[in-house]
Parts: structure tokens; C-alpha cells; sequence
């Protein structure tokens, strides 16, 4: 199966490169299963009930989340009525919503998504996220109970991030990072067969603040004293995202490349696609 993973969505200007592109891709390249993070989504700050539905009418099967889980605190209510809704699974019994579940793709493939929150330099400092993930693989075999098992590690640290995907090797079939919204350049197939990405970058505008109009961050590395909010940057978006043919014998990943498509960073796309 293929499955296309895009980046935090940041405002206006991702959500518009994500609905104008991803029909197209789904269509053009064959792809099965679409993870989306749209934590940023609602003027880079959470996601609203619109905006999730939107996102999975253009396409995407699940969308997943972060730290601004709850900036919309409208969030906290539709948590529990959306399927395709993820928070970080490592929060507290009891928190509204699910951090786990499990989608039929396209082509009928069983797939496993979990949404995990780091600790390292983030905030709130959630449970364990090693331990989390234990909880939901004790009991799973892959390409055997799933056809495919996706974790959103959406982290700060690479050193968790990649300690995390070592930790799950051989036993899920992609882990990919999110948060930063700085694509790097480490895709690849760990010893295991899982495939890796320490962060898939943002749909959103490059030529701020990660996605954020830039004057706001810069007076406050200037000065230290705010003096407005955040605000999302409204120019051109970029989608940024990693994409993975996962087989349909084993569950593990046979290919992993980056999609960036858009202005200012340099375009890419598989030469398999």
C-alpha cells in the first residue's frame, strides 16, 4: 500500500496548498491511506470541528494532532464524535478523545495510526511515550493484525524522536515526526524495516517564522517584550510530507521519500511516483 503523511498544517496558507493538492496526489499517484497533522490549522493555533472536516472531505483518513490539541477549545467537544481525529495518546485517562485508531485504507488495507507526544522541551509534560506505545503494540503483530501501523511522534528532541522509531523497529511500519516544521533530511529504512523521518516539515508559508508572520517572533527575540500575538503568515503555502510504499506481505517499509511542493523550498517528489 501507499501512504502520503503531510506536516503540520499552519493557517490559511496550509490548509489552502493541502485542499488544492491532495485530491490531485491521491488521484495521480495511487495513494491508499492519508494522514494529515493539522494542529496548526485554525490560525496556527488548534483546529476547529470545520476545518477537521474539510481536511478529510479533501481527502485525508485521519488527522492528527499535538501540543495545540486544545487551543480551540471547541475540541474538547468534538474529540469524541470524529474517528479520524487523533490526539497524542499519551495524555491522561480520561482526556477527551482517542490517541489511537484503526482506519480501512483504500485499498482495503487494516491501518493502525497512534499519536504520541515527546517530553523532551515540550509542554504539557505528558506520560511516558515509550511506555504508551508499549501499551498499544504488546499485543499486535504487524502484517498480521494490521496491515500497517503509523506513529506520529510529534516531538521537539531528534534524539527522542529517533530513539523512539529504534524503539518501535521492526514492530510498526512508519514513524514520522512532526512539530518543528523544518523538514530534514534523514528518511529512511531502519535494520527493522521501519521506515523513519525525524520531521516532515508544515504545509504552510516558508517565508516567516515557521509558518507564523515573522514580526511578532523577531520583536521578541529583540526585545524580550511582547507586544502582540502570534498571527499566521498568509503568503504562498508549501506542502511538505513524506510518502511510503509499505508491503502488503510483511507491513514494513519497502520505500520512503520527502514531497515538498511549492515556493521557496527546493521542489521534490518520488522518482517512483
Amino acid at each position: 500500500m501507499r501512504l502520503l503523511f503531510l506536516g503540520d498544517m499552519v493557517g490559511r496558507s496550509g490548509r489552502a496548498i493541502v485542499y488544492d493538492k491532495l485530491p490531485g496526489l491521491i488521484a495521480d499517484h495511487a495513494i491508499d491511506f492519508v494522514i494529515v497533522n493539522g494542529e496548526n490549522a485554525a490560525g496556527g493555533f488548534g483546529v476547529t470541528e470545520q476545518i477537521l472536516t474539510d481536511t478529510l472531505d479533501a481527502g485525508a483518513d485521519v488527522m492528527t494532532t499535538g501540543n495545540h490539541v486544545w487551543d480551540q477549545r471547541e475540541a474538547l467537544v468534538f474529540a469524541d464524535r470524529h474517528a479520524g481525529f487523533l490526539r497524542p495518546a499519551n495524555y491522561p485517562d480520561g482526556t477527551p478523545g482517542r490517541g489511537m485508531g484503526v482506519y480501512q485504507a483504500r485499498n482495503g488495507a487494516r491501518v493502525m495510526v497512534s499519536n504520541i507526544m515527546g517530553r523532551v522541551f515540550m509542554a504539557p509534560d505528558l506520560d511516558d511515550p515509550f511506555m504508551a506505545a508499549e501499551r498499544q503494540l504488546e499485543n499486535v503483530r504487524l502484517g498480521h493484525d494490521f496491515d500497517c501501523v503509523v506513529f506520529d511522534f510529534h516531538a521537539e528532541a531528534t534524539s527522542e524522536k529517533v530513539c523512539f522509531a529504534h524503539f518501535v523497529d521492526g514492530r510498526a511500519s512508519l514513524v514520522v515526526g512532526t512539530h518543528t516544521h523544518t523538514p530534514t533530511a534523514d528518511h529512511m529504512i531502519f535494520d527493522g524495516g521501519t521506515g523513519y523521518m525525524s520531521d516532515v516539515g508544515m504545509c504552510g508559508d516558508y517565508g516567516h517564522s515557521l509558518g507564523m508572520d515573522k514580526d511578532e517572533p523577531l520583536n521578541r527575540f529583540l526585545t524580550k517584550v511582547p507586544k502582540g500575538r502570534f498571527e499566521a503568515a498568509s503568503g504562498p503555502g508549501t506542502l511538505c510530507g513524506v510518502t511510503a510504499d509499505i508491503s502488503d506481505r510483511t507491513g514494513l517499509c519497502e520505500r520512503i521519500a520527502p514531497v515538498r511542493i511549492g515556493p521557496r523550498l527546493a521542489e521534490t517528489v518520488p522518482d517512483w511516483w
